[in-house]
């Protein structure tokens, strides 16, 4: 199904008929309308910011990679009403490049297994080797320190903390990929304090429900400079309306703690939500945003993942991107880069492996080092 066919929402259409030209009018009217759309629809809205109770301790250690590498692990705690909480970042600098350095921070849905700290074993999903070779640091949290992947009527985690089960919720409450979301704004808050990180040049990426969690990150914080969305198909990077494989109604079925209440009525309604995927992706301009897929995962839809970029790329141009300068699905394994976006389809399954993340670092490279 093209473009066209599909019916999109105009980003670039404000709620009030008028068409939106100027880089003000984007940012002080059209982005945040867009912004609260999500909110109240989608992702839900998450009750606090940065806290006000919030502190890091760090331990610091040299001689990992074989001497590459020095190794920070970062407790961050935080306070709030129902309670005192924290997560670990897990932190690889390179230790012969000049400080600052850019950072990837992956949220990690996979599990510890993963993430050796002690780099005994590395795994594809995160290469920190091949990250810090290439001169970035290497940093990943993992999503159940935040709040457990399960329907738990929101009593754990951050939701336990700030927003106390005892009161009534809202139907526009947070869900747990915004719960997630909001860790990766926290462990920017510690990226920030670093002297040896460029807070400037921080990527955050995700894989499946990890770029769902990516692209919301990117889109509520403008700290992040580059944002990463890998296999995320429904309500991530994919298109609604038109899509193939999961829809709104099956991952709402299969994972109804993800979102806010109200997205639950619009199963089998993509048509009738105000927003499309494509309005979330364009809340990332005009930074940095890297879309890709992979040709079997056919759950995800690859095809509305890339149309959906291509149909962000009006509020790109805006200022002064061109684009991906094609509007056709590039042949797999050949990445295709824009002056602010990029995107790449790699040969087989839901998965994301040292393919991808060379190209996410070249893109980076070009993206991100100009900054």
């Amino acid at each position: 199904m093209t473009l066209e066919q599909r019916s999109l929402p105009d980003p670039l259409l404000g709620s009030d008929g008028r068409k939106v030209t100027t880089e003000e009018q984007w940012r002080s009217v059209r982005r945040p309308d867009i912004l609260r759309l999500f909110r109240d629809y989608v992702y839900g809205r998450e009750p606090v910011g940065r806290p006000e109770h919030i502190g890091f301790h760090v331990e610091k250690e040299d001689g990992f990679m074989e001497g590459a590498a020095i190794r920070k692990r970062v407790e961050i705690r935080f306070e709030g009403p129902g309670g005192a909480g924290a997560f670990r970042l897990l932190l690889f600098l390179p230790a012969k490049a000049a400080k600052p350095v850019p950072v990837f921070l992956l949220i990690n849905n996979r599990g510890r297994a993963v993430a050796d700290a002690e780099r005994a074993s590395s795994s594809p999903f995160w290469p920190a080797e091949l990250i810090v070779s290439r001169g970035y640091a290497a940093a990943l949290f993992h999503t159940e320190e935040l709040d457990p992947d399960r329907d738990d009527g929101f009593a754990d985690g951050v939701h336990g903390l700030f927003d106390p089960v005892e009161k009534p919720r809202s139907p526009h409450a947070w869900g747990t990929i915004a719960a997630w979301a909001w860790g990766a704004c926290r462990a920017m808050d510690y990226l920030e304090t670093d002297p040896d990180i460029d807070p400037r040049r921080v990527a955050v990426v995700g894989h499946s429900r990890g770029g769902k969690t990516a692209l919301w990150a990117g889109a509520i914080d403008p700290r992040f400079a580059m944002v990463v969305s890998n296999n995320s198909g429904c309500t991530g990077a994919a298109l609604s309306r038109g899509k193939r494989g999961e829809t709104i109604r099956d991952i709402n079925a299969r994972f109804p703690h993800w979102f806010c209440e109200t997205y639950k009525s619009f199963d089998g309604r993509e048509n009738e939500l105000p927003v499309d995927q494509h309005m979330l992706l364009s809340l990332i301009a005009p930074r940095a945003l890297y879309v890709s897929s992979a040709t079997e995962d056919l759950w995800a839809d690859p095809e509305s993942e890339f149309l959906s970029l291509i149909a962000a790329e009006p509020v790109y141009r805006l200022f002064g991107s061109e684009g991906l300068g094609t509007a056709s699905l590039p042949p797999a394994d050949t990445p295709v880069f824009g002056s602010g976006v990029g995107y790449h389809i790699r040969t087989g399954k839901h998965d994301m492996g040292l393919s991808d993340w060379r190209h996410f670092i070249d893109f980076a490279d070009r993206a991100m080092r100009a900054q």
